[in-house]
């Protein structure tokens, strides 16, 4: 059986909790060592309390590349350029980075896009994994397959609503209990950063894709998940269009095309992406929903390190959905 030994750099955030959670029980995993210069010297269980009785781990200040065979990067977004530049991480490392730095391609560096659904191929020769990002992986799911068959045709309206678990562990004016219990609220209104990738993957289908995409976020007043509602005018009846969504899917892991309206507690703790289609007029209706901590982020990253080093695509991720 292949062992991977892995490394986790920025490990007592929200996305590092929910990797550990994954990898301590992955059966090709061994952690080597969890980085956290805050917290060096303390238990893990210190700060992800949900491990108690899984791991005796401790954090960690030192960075030992010589022991991994993989790193993960999770690390706040800006700092993986830095890491990258500060530190001489052996070439036979493959890392995953969890942040937005190296999600565009660009001639400056190797990192792979790191969309399953999009870019397997690509993934399973990377050494370098850019994971996408939450909003960007769920509107991705919703969207790929008409780009793929050049059919986006005409501005997309997207309305997205996430969970507080996407702001990070560091509470804020509008992350913290008593503002966001019982309240919603937009934010970065067709400015939200991942727009970039969203158009980056779209165009990499669909050559001539000039369209809006018209995105608001919103601030949902629950923990964790993304549930988009995405429409766009479109000449496919609504058979035509399930056929051709449930065709783009066919292969994937943990994408599904279903046919009864879903609602988001399918998804939350899983890797899933839950794909829902209706027909209005001459517009499709796209309902996308994932868990933002899992396949919008760590459930992913290590769908990719599978990837990345030849194992079932599905192994450490067989998680259930709290379903009720």
């Amino acid at each position: 059986m292949i062992s991977i030994k892995v490394g986790v750099v920025g490990g007592a955030g929200y996305t590092a909790g929910e990797l550990l959670r994954i990898l301590v029980n992955h059966p090709n995993v061994e952690i080597a060592f969890v980085h956290s210069n805050s917290n060096a010297g303390n238990p893990i269980t210190d700060v992800h309390s949900g491990l108690i009785g899984e791991t005796d781990l401790v954090f960690t200040s030192e960075l030992s590349f010589d022991k991994v065979d993989a790193l993960f990067l999770c690390s706040a977004h800006g700092d993986s350029k830095k890491f990258m530049a500060e530190n001489n991480v052996p070439a036979a490392v493959k890392i995953i980075d969890l942040s937005t730095d190296y999600r565009e391609k660009r001639t400056d560096h190797d990192f792979v896009y790191g969309l399953p659904e999009l870019n397997a191929s690509e993934i399973r020769k990377a050494q370098h994994v850019a994971n996408p990002g939450c909003f960007a992986t769920c509107i991705q799911l919703g969207l790929l397959p008409l780009a793929a068959s050049g059919m986006l045709t005409d501005d997309i309206h997207v309305n997205a609503i996430t969970g507080s678990t996407g702001a990070g562990v560091k509470p804020s004016a509008t992350s913290h209990f008593s503002w966001r219990n019982n309240n919603i609220s937009i934010y970065k209104a067709f400015n939200h950063q991942h727009l970039q990738e969203i158009g980056q993957s779209l165009h990499q289908l669909q050559k001539n894709f000039d369209a809006a995409v018209n995105f608001i976020p919103v601030r949902g007043n629950f923990a964790r998940g993304i549930y988009a509602t995405i429409y766009t005018k479109s000449n496919l009846n609504i058979e035509e269009a399930k056929s051709l969504y449930k065709d783009f899917y066919k292969d994937a892991a943990f994408t599904f095309v279903v046919d009864k309206n879903p609602d988001m507690k399918q998804v939350v703790n899983t890797n899933k992406g839950i794909v829902y289609l209706e027909k209005h007029g001459d517009k499709l209706l796209i309902v996308s929903m994932i868990d933002n901590l899992l396949k919008g982020a760590s459930g992913q990253a290590v769908q990719n390190m599978n990837l990345m080093f030849g194992l079932d695509e599905k192994a450490g991720l067989g998680l259930k959905s709290i379903g009720f």
